[in-house]
């Protein structure tokens, strides 16, 4: 409450609404802060406008799985955001960086530049080849040391500042678990104390690079290995990460892959023979949508990501697929919900079927879009459900 002259109380509540007061006392603001950091081209934003902030996504990089870019993005054709950093966890064998291999190759379709930071010697040219990434044009660093790493990051980013602004850079860290220190490098091979140097350097490199990347069209990605959390509380994250809170602090996207099966096929003798496994991933942290979000999707040893029979499980769950045996069934509508065509096909039929009617393609997509895109509810207004349960098993990603 405000005091009049008198001394008595006087309600500006009412002043904080639309008005002149609001506006000018904003552009007091605004223009106070702009000189005060004068070196800087525009200080301040409003997000309201048709200009483009700091806080905006410049594009978005396909993860090679349209169902795990639903889950991620919330928006159609998404991906992992460009100028933000991304963190692809998992176990060992997990398919981490199966999805960081996929992700350079579609910046690669995109005609952008690719770039792979190798900190495990474990890189297979065939296979990197077999998924479509171009090794001409992929840039391939192998380093040791967090300092290295960073150091070769920040070289990256002054040089896309000075030259091409517009063309997209994606830089793959596999992995950071396996990243040292210089202090350790030059250290032998008996018990330390407490190991934090790994930690602190991150915690300083991050501050650094994670505001660098956001000014550039640039998409950085980690992955790194999952560790058993000793003294994990009951119905807690039983997992976490080496080298401290700062790479789960700083990424605006956390994605947690696990196996959730092998895919197994009878060679020419009839014996099974695993070919591959099935993937589940969970965006346990996510600041550009909604988290907790999962998708499942099949990976194959000799071509990497099955991105479409991903789609026939998820549709089918949702009935816009139904099933007759080996075969599936999908109604093609128009725009009025009429049927027009019900389509017969196996799985394995599809990506026939999309080169030859690309229709067919956007109408299931479309109809993903409408499972998997939560939309947001308007000027604050609280959906209330009396379904809504809670599920002390799953912990929330929090680690």
């Amino acid at each position: 409450m405000a005091k009049k002259k008198n001394g008595e109380s006087e309600d500006v509540s009412s002043d904080f609404t639309k008005g002149s007061i609001r506006d000018e006392l904003s552009t007091l603001i605004s223009k106070n802060l702009s000189k005060t950091f004068k070196d800087q081209a525009q200080t301040v934003w409003y997000l309201d406008g048709p200009e483009e902030s700091p806080s905006d996504i410049a594009d978005w990089v396909s993860t090679g799985s349209s169902l795990l870019d639903l889950a991620i993005s919330n928006k159609p054709h998404g991906g992992v955001p460009v100028g933000r950093i991304t963190e692809i966890t998992g176990l060992e064998g997990s398919g981490k960086s199966l999805v960081a291999a996929h992700i350079l190759a579609e910046t690669q379709r995109k005609g952008g530049i690719s770039v792979f930071i190798d900190t495990e010697a474990a890189v297979s040219r065939e296979f990197l080849h077999a998924i479509g990434v171009n090794l001409t044009d992929m840039m391939y660093v192998p380093l040791e040391t967090i300092e290295d790493i960073f150091q070769a990051i920040e070289n990256i980013i002054n040089s896309a500042r000075n030259s091409s602004k517009n063309r997209l850079i994606t830089i793959v860290v596999d992995s950071l678990a396996g990243a040292t220190t210089k202090v350790e490098m030059d250290a032998d091979y008996g018990k330390d104390g407490y190991a934090t140097t790994k930690a602190i350097l991150l915690s300083k490199a991050l501050r650094k690079i994670t505001n660098l990347i956001a000014k550039e069209k640039i998409c950085l990605i980690f992955t790194n290995q999952l560790r058993t959390k000793l003294n994990a509380m009951a119905f807690a994250d039983p997992w976490t990460t080496s080298g401290g809170k700062a790479v789960a602090f700083h990424s605006s996207i956390r994605v947690r892959l696990s196996n959730a099966g092998a895919l197994k096929k009878k060679d020419f003798g009839g014996v099974d023979v695993i070919v591959g496994n099935k993937l589940q991933a969970k965006v346990t942290k996510n600041r550009l949508g909604p988290p907790q979000r999962k998708a499942s999707f099949e990976i194959f040893y000799d071509s990497g990501i099955d991105n479409y029979s991903g789609w026939v499980a998820v549709l089918k769950t949702y009935k816009f697929i139904k099933g007759a045996g080996a075969y599936n069934k999908y109604s093609l509508l128009d725009d009025k919900g009429t049927e027009i065509e019900e389509l017969s096909f196996r799985t394995a039929e599809l990506p026939t079927i999309f080169k030859s009617r690309p229709e067919v393609k956007d109408a299931m997509y479309s109809d993903l879009c409408k499972i998997m895109i939560m939309d947001y509810q308007l000027n604050g207004e609280i959906k209330m459900d009396d379904d809504i349960e809670i599920d002390q098993n799953e912990d929330g990603g929090a680690e």
